[in-house]
């Protein structure tokens, strides 16, 4: 099976990265936050055996960690997101690894993510696309073989409490055949957090919201 990993991410640049996070814990802090769950989530690409892209907005050079990101990026095919709404953003990413079978699209909102949750999703997506829910009522994980038709995905409304409902719609309106993963919480404020980091301690993530919130108590 030809299988391919899809990162979207924004540079964890303060001002830039979580920012509904940083309006409550401050915006270096939260890019901080940004940072530790990117190389968290590039470890778990890695885990996967799945070939690697990322579609990247913003500069890493003048983001936190960045020369540690940039290293963890060495083999990766790296390319600039397009302007325009978030969903316009995801069609030309997905359009741009479109071609080379299995595509499993992810986020940065999910460092508890493993190797093997996304090897298992690319092998389901095989016989269908796959969508995974997230607890806000978004979705974590697109997979499929459809990437040439993403444009779909412009029409939709993203990050709202129906994005996951309007993007399976969308996608049985288009006549793919769609079927669910794990549902998985995504980090956008300080319970999300906190609740990540309690169920997967070793990560950097984990570490970092700790180191975080000991400095704040």
């Amino acid at each position: 099976m030809t299988a391919h990993v899809l990162v979207t991410a924004k540079a964890p640049i303060p001002g830039q990265a979580k920012t509904r996070l940083g309006a409550v814990i401050g915006m270096r802090a939260a890019a901080e936050l940004a940072a530790a769950a990117l190389l968290d989530t590039l470890d778990a690409c890695a885990a996967s055996g799945l070939e690697p892209h990322l579609a990247l907005e913003g500069d890493l050079r003048l983001a936190e960690r960045g020369e540690e990101i940039l290293a963890a990026l060495d083999g990766w095919n790296v390319f600039d997101q397009c302007s325009g709404s978030f969903g316009e953003r995801l069609a030309h990413a997905h359009r741009t690894v479109s071609g080379h079978g299995v595509v499993v699209q992810i986020g940065t909102d999910t460092p508890q993510v493993t190797g093997r949750l996304l090897h298992d999703v690319a092998e389901e997506a095989d016989r269908a696309a796959v969508l995974g829910s997230a607890l806000d009522g978004g979705w974590w994980v697109l997979a499929w073989e459809h990437g040439a038709r993403a444009d779909l995905l412009a029409d939709v409304t993203m990050s709202t409490t129906s994005t996951y409902d309007d993007t399976w719609a969308a996608l049985i309106g288009a006549g793919i055949a769609v079927r669910d993963t794990a549902t998985l919480r995504d980090v956008d404020t300080v319970e999300d957090a906190h609740a990540v980091a309690l169920a997967v301690p070793t990560t950097r993530f984990a570490r970092t919201w700790t180191a975080l919130t000991e400095v704040a108590s």
